[in-house]
């Protein structure tokens, strides 16, 4: 079975791996953070983007992944991310969130991509 829309990233820091996981819920947490739609924000990056979204990003990723190794603890604080974001640089991080968002949104379960258009050529929707 497939994991689904899921985007993972390994980010190599001085003081080891540091995991970011992206899942549809990772990503509406980071747009509520934001106050933005996470299509204009991953547009915004690829024509260099804000700092501060990246390390959004890469908290909510951060906190996605430490939840789902259901490690204990405190959830993933920004001072941590900006601590990655401040270790690896701005170009890395922000290339492993935008690599690793852009799977969840471009996610399409096998099979799905072929759905016939509906009769008469009418709005499905």
């Amino acid at each position: 079975m497939s994991a689904g829309a899921r985007g993972e990233r390994v980010i190599e820091t001085e003081d080891g791996e540091v995991r970011v996981l992206f899942t549809n819920r990772a990503l509406a947490n980071a747009e509520a953070q934001l106050n933005r739609g996470v299509f204009e924000v991953l547009t915004d990056l690829q024509s260099g983007g804000r700092i501060g979204d990246v390390a959004v990003l890469l908290q909510a990723g951060m906190e996605a992944a430490r939840r789902d190794a259901r490690e204990g603890g405190k959830p993933v604080s920004a001072a941590q991310a900006y601590a990655v974001l401040d270790d690896v640089g701005y170009a890395a991080a922000a290339i492993a969130v935008v690599e690793a968002a852009a799977e969840v949104v471009s996610y399409t379960r096998e099979g799905d991509a072929n759905i016939p258009p509906a009769e008469d050529g009418a709005d499905p929707n």
